[in-house]
């Protein structure tokens, strides 16, 4: 005969784990079910049935993943990185769609982005690539892609999220921008309280609202603070006689005219025979320079080959 259980926390799991459109994310919810499943001996039955049901759902997850279908195979690295880290309904989804060409499934389900989501959000004519990973507290979280980006914006919508994120975020020189979304909620003593909070801490933070409609949304300032966490410069060549690129190249401090003649082809420093300079690290415009050259932001450099 099966069993009625009443109690309100594994209805609702079990309600979840219904309308859930994923392995991973079904997992989540039968584990729930499973820890609130009654524990007395006419509730045996139902455990066993739970048990077995979770076993096949991680054989179908370890499956996904040795296949080469996990959420995070494949994603190429770009020169500007920053990856969106927080709680299930934070807003991420929604966050990645304002600053990006992306388009993401959004939903006020819990747990609904179980793959990363790519999107590229142009500023001051560069391209920053952003990822959006699933929930931090999800079995499709991968902790591997955040080892390995130059900025993680943690996005929170009270400040108990902030503290639950660290402690799982893998130890990383990654820049970090906490962005406390959803705050077209908030008054603005509310406001000024939060920030207090975040300065005394001395955290890099930003209030934002992720509808693009809305004033006062911040996404600018948002977007302003991750161009300004990479620490990078940009350099723009230029053929004789032709109009400089469009598009920068992106490059670390320090570099060195050599340095940017060997990113646009391997070898390429050696057919140069003369090169020229207009920006910040020149003395004049069309200023000939060797090829030890440093270069500043915004240096503009013309390539004379043999």
């Amino acid at each position: 005969m099966p069993i009625n259980v009443n109690d309100p926390e594994y209805v609702q799991a079990e309600k979840d784990y219904m309308e859930a459109s994923s392995p991973e994310e079904k997992l989540i919810y039968l584990k729930k079910m499973i820890s609130h499943a009654p524990k007395h001996k006419g509730g045996e039955n139902l455990r066993q049935q739970l048990t077995t049901r979770r076993k096949k759902l991680e054989l179908q997850v370890e499956k996904k993943k040795k296949s080469g279908k996990s959420s995070f195979k494949g994603i190429k690295k770009e020169d500007m990185q920053a990856v969106i880290v927080g709680r299930t309904n934070s807003g991420k989804s929604s966050l990645l769609k304002a600053l990006t060409n992306a388009s993401p499934m959004i939903s006020s389900n819990k747990f609904t982005t179980t793959e990363s989501q790519i999107g590229m959000m142009p500023y001051f004519g560069t391209q920053v690539q952003l990822i959006e990973v699933p929930a931090i507290e999800s079995e499709s979280f991968d902790r591997s892609i955040v080892h390995t980006t130059d900025t993680i914006l943690l996005l929170i919508n009270k400040l108990e999220d902030l503290k639950f994120i660290e402690e799982k975020l893998p130890k990383t020189p990654a820049k970090r921008i906490v962005v406390f979304n959803k705050t077209d909620y908030l008054d603005e003593k509310e406001k000024r309280k939060l920030s207090a909070t975040l300065q005394s801490k001395k955290y890099n933070f930003v209030f934002v609202s992720a509808i693009p409609e809305l004033p006062k949304n911040n996404l600018e300032e948002l977007k302003n603070k991750i161009f300004e966490s990479f620490n990078i410069m940009r350099v723009f060549t230029k053929e004789p006689g032709k109009e400089k690129s469009k598009k920068p190249m992106i490059m670390k401090p320090h570099s060195t005219v050599q340095d940017v003649a060997e990113k646009i082809l391997k070898g390429y420093s050696k057919k140069v025979k003369e090169t020229k300079i207009w920006g910040p690290s020149s003395k004049f415009g069309g200023q000939k320079i060797g090829l030890n050259h440093v270069l500043k932001d915004l240096d503009v450099v013309e390539f004379k080959t043999k």
